[in-house]
């Protein structure tokens, strides 16, 4: 018989892994919403168009990456690889560019093939952020400090550093594109393939390569701070002024870049030693030429995505809230069951969590309820319907009483259940 697996680089969710997801999702909504951020949600599907026009033709991300549906249309369709494209779409689609500033919480899945290893998967979830229309350096600092909030109370931050830099206006980055250029021309045969090809279409993508060879060369190339503009370096000053003053610590780390075009000042990550190569749970930044590269107007944006699976590894059992003991519902036979629902939907009106057992006879459904950890059982039998009554059995001490259905809720209040 063949075994049947998930697709490579997918994994199931089962429940206690999903908790810790959903406590991840749970607090960052939280957080955002404490923010005044409220959350949307894209289509898993978009137009290739889409991030064709942000990440480029020349991005890993679109060449090697994305998962293209074959579809009965004509334009080429893609499963979202990222969340901060999408976002940016339906703000143009919808006509919300005359309504800013927008403040954006967004949770889901993305899909990039990639190698699978631990942390990196085809189908990942992400949490982000997106803030439209705030120029000012104020929109960074909150921002980060909406990450730092979410990674603090899921109690990480002693785990994690927040590492900063800053790319620069444009006028910085030209500045340092012909720096850069002239520094990279006189190692070009040391570079790998894709980076020579990158130093004629986009010489500020060799940032972000892979390739350990051109790391090691871009060690010693000129640092993007020396090219910054006075504008930039004050916006940068203020953005750390503003973390000071918010108690929040950061490390200055010059070598975090961000290849694409439409970056520019802020540049930040949230790295941990904890997960291997895969260092980094949450990244963003300052996007202001993201709507015009899509052909929206010339609007500011700052954000960040981090991933759940990551953050998710990082979680330990004991951060998740004990589940509320249930109470068991024990008809004694299978002729009684569905008075046992009525039981039932009656105690979960009144916020508890409520199982019935199922099959068998009286002492099988008994152990049944203790293995699913209740800490009452509520007998059914011939006796207690005739009379409208319960047998509520502590499963700890094992001692029984009889009681009129009417006064079970008040019983179980009493006994400080419900």
């Amino acid at each position: 018989m063949t075994t049947i697996q998930p697709i490579r680089g997918t994994h199931d969710l089962l429940p206690q892994e999903f908790r810790k997801h959903a406590l991840v999702t749970d607090v960052a909504r939280n957080v955002a919403a404490a923010y005044g951020y409220a959350e949307m949600a894209t289509p898993i599907m978009e137009f290739k168009e889409i991030f064709k026009r942000t990440l480029g033709d020349a991005s890993d991300i679109v060449n090697k990456e994305m998962y293209e549906i074959i579809d009965r249309g004509d334009a080429p369709i893609v499963l979202r690889p990222e969340g901060t494209a999408g976002v940016a779409r339906a703000v143009i689609s919808n006509g919300l560019t005359q309504s800013l500033p927008l403040k954006y919480f967004y949770a889901g899945p993305m899909f990039r093939y990639e190698r699978p290893q631990k942390g990196r998967l085809r189908q990942l979830h992400q949490i982000g952020i997106e803030l439209f229309g705030v120029q000012d350096p104020i929109g960074d600092v909150e921002v980060l400090s909406i990450a730092y909030d979410t990674l603090k109370e899921l109690g990480l931050m002693n785990h994690i550093t927040l590492e900063i830099n800053t790319l620069g206006d444009e006028e910085s980055r030209k500045t340092y594109r012909r720096h850069l250029v002239t520094y990279l021309k006189d190692h070009h045969a040391h570079l790998s393939p894709e980076s020579q090809q990158r130093l004629e279409r986009n010489p500020l993508r060799i940032l972000d390569t892979k390739d350990e060879g051109d790391k090691k060369i871009l060690k010693e190339a000129p640092p993007l701070a020396e090219s910054l503009t006075p504008y930039s370096l004050e916006m940068f000053e203020k953005v750390k002024e503003g973390l000071e003053l918010l108690g929040i610590p950061y490390k200055l780390n010059p070598h975090l870049v961000r290849g694409l075009d439409y970056y520019c000042h802020t540049a930040f990550e949230f790295t941990t030693t904890e997960l291997g190569s895969q260092g980094a749970v949450l990244a963003g930044g300052r996007y202001d030429g993201l709507m015009e590269t899509m052909g929206g107007p010339s609007i500011p944006g700052v954000g960040w995505a981090g991933g759940i699976d990551r953050i998710a590894m990082m979680l330990k059992e004991n951060d998740l809230k004990p589940l509320k003991r249930p109470l068991a519902i024990v008809p004694m036979d299978e002729s009684i069951d569905m008075k046992g629902l009525v039981l039932a939907k009656l105690l979960q009106k009144h916020g508890h969590r409520v199982e019935m057992t199922y099959g068998g006879n009286l002492s099988k459904r008994l152990k049944k309820a203790t293995k699913i950890n209740a800490c009452y059982a509520l007998i059914l039998g011939e006796k207690e319907i005739s009379s409208d009554s319960v047998t509520l059995k502590d499963l700890e001490s094992g001692e029984q009483t009889f009681i009129p259905q009417i006064q079970v809720v008040d019983v179980l209040k009493s006994k400080g259940v419900l």
